[in-house]
């Protein structure tokens, strides 16, 4: 494609509105390299994830992989008319044309939509889309109805892994938005598991001591900001803040809620895939009681996570879908995980930072390597002597604003820190380890990091705590001078990219 058509393409597909799923893919479909749809049949057990390894699933995902385009499946084994789409945002860049927002400025992006919400509000459809197509009763068998892939065959059963759960709190009304591990039981029962201080798992708390079931929607297949919003943790969206509002000001206008039909709860009105039910108060199973492997899911550090010995069960009470469905999901670790929890979390640090030392942490990237959870890089800028120091400061600041984070490496602000090797350069000729490495032991890190064991470093006496590390690879304030990086002539190098008309002799 010549430069002029690229152009073209490019401004066609950036006046492209997107309000949901369907658009979503139209955008993605109008840019070069970012969808490729396949007729050719396959099966959601294993296969389907197995495939999307190869073509766009990244690291941490196990060798061969690369960053690739999203993939829609829309030959899925056994459910004709249902499509399955994966890899909606495994990719920054892809990210970016999403929320049309430049890769290294999709932080500052979600922290303004945080610091401008737009409220939800009910639509005024007849019928939601949402609710074109209807399931309750004996018609609920949901594997009949929805082809939930099992990612790998050691799997504790069949996920919906972008199921987006929404409740309300029972005594104060409040409502919450969060993504969480669902695996499939039975014809009409999903277990769910609850990581530690999440909002939703508050609520399901009250109602249990009320000895009430909670009213819960499941929504699949969404707009991409309403899942990226739905990301954010505390502090910056704290209990009473709806992340809908956050989508709402990602896109500029509110997004629309349906009633659901059997439950006193709403759903995202343009949701692929609505699964309406109650956690059940006081029941719990075993995740993998029907496989028996011992495993729940690959989870976001590339390891399988361990079955949760007694979830929360939630009953479905009725299904509803838009007509021809496509079901999303995610095959656990990977680019996708990255940018879902990774975007909100630069956004948190970078506004906790700012806060304190204005004008010095330039940009903040939740690294690939640690899932967009563990490890981040950050950019930071001394302009002054008494800047020197400020820059662990700043580290230490995004250690305890975001308490899952377990590695942070600073660097200077002429080091690119969306480029791996430029950072691994920093770290090479401006770290020495006996002097740049700050170690805090005994600090609570993330559930699933496997190394956080007293069998894997004798330092950790409590399971689930860890040494956090600094790696400071900014040039100290005295020497700074002595680490200039060399310069080129600044050129054009635009009117050389053309490729020359004549064959090469």
């Amino acid at each position: 494609m010549d430069t002029t058509l690229a152009s073209t393409a490019s401004a066609e597909a950036n006046a492209l509105e997107v309000n949901d799923l369907r658009t979503a893919l139209k955008l993605l479909e109008a840019t070069p390299g970012q969808l490729l749809r396949t007729n050719h049949p396959v099966d959601a057990y294993a296969e389907l994830a197995g495939v999307y390894r190869h073509v766009g699933a990244g690291c941490p995902v196990a060798p061969p992989t690369k960053i690739g385009p999203a993939m829609l499946f829309e030959n899925i084994k056994g459910h004709p008319g249902v499509r399955v789409v994966t890899g909606m945002m495994a990719s920054r860049k892809r990210v970016g044309v999403l929320l049309k927002t430049a890769p290294e400025r999709l932080g500052f992006r979600l922290l303004e939509a945080v610091e401008d919400p737009i409220a939800p509000v009910l639509t005024k459809a007849e019928v939601p889309l949402c609710q074109q197509m209807r399931y309750s009763g004996s018609e609920i068998d949901i594997l009949k109805i929805l082809p939930a892939p099992t990612n790998t065959p050691e799997d504790a059963g069949p996920y919906f892994t972008m199921g987006l759960l929404r409740a309300s709190d029972p005594v104060t009304g409040e409502h919450d938005v969060t993504i969480h591990r669902l695996c499939v039981q039975g014809k009409d029962t999903i277990s769910v598991v609850f990581g530690p201080g999440r909002h939703i798992e508050a609520f399901r708390q009250k109602a249990e001591k009320m000895g009430k079931a909670l009213p819960v929607s499941i929504n699949i297949g969404l707009d991409p900001a309403v899942y990226v919003a739905a990301c954010f943790e505390p502090p910056t969206t704290p209990q009473g803040c709806d992340e809908l509002s956050v989508a709402g000001a990602l896109r500029g206008k509110p997004i629309e809620l349906a009633k659901c039909i059997s439950i006193d709860e709403c759903a995202i009105a343009h949701a692929e895939v609505v699964i309406e039910g109650e956690i059940l108060p006081d029941v719990r199973v075993r995740e993998d009681q029907n496989t028996n492997t011992g495993h729940a899911m690959p989870e976001f550090p590339g390891y399988n996570g361990p079955a949760h010995p007694a979830a929360c069960v939630i009953k479905v009470k009725a299904i509803t879908t838009r007509r021809n469905p496509i079901l999303e999901t995610i095959v656990g670790p990977g680019e996708e995980h990255v940018n879902l929890a990774g975007i909100p979390t630069e956004a948190s640090i970078l506004h906790a930072v700012e806060k304190a030392m204005p004008g010095r942490l330039l940009n903040v990237y939740a690294h690939t390597s640690g899932g967009g959870k563990l490890l981040a890089v950050m950019q930071f800028k001394k302009s002054i002597p008494s800047d020197e120091g400020r820059q662990r400061q700043a580290a230490m600041i995004a250690l305890s604003v975001y308490s899952e984070l377990k590695h942070v490496i600073v660097v200077d602000d002429d080091v690119d820190i969306f480029d791996t090797n430029d950072v691994l350069w920093a770290m090479t000729t401006r770290y020495q380890g006996d002097m740049s490495t700050i170690f805090i032991p005994g600090v609570i890190g993330h559930v699933l990091d496997p190394s956080q064991d007293s069998s894997y470093s004798r330092s950790i006496i409590q399971h689930g705590t860890s040494c956090k590390t600094i790696f400071d690879c900014t040039v100290p304030w005295p020497v700074k001078d002595r680490f200039k990086r060399a310069a080129f002539l600044e050129v054009d190098p635009t009117p050389f990219l053309t490729p020359s008309p004549e064959p090469f002799e």
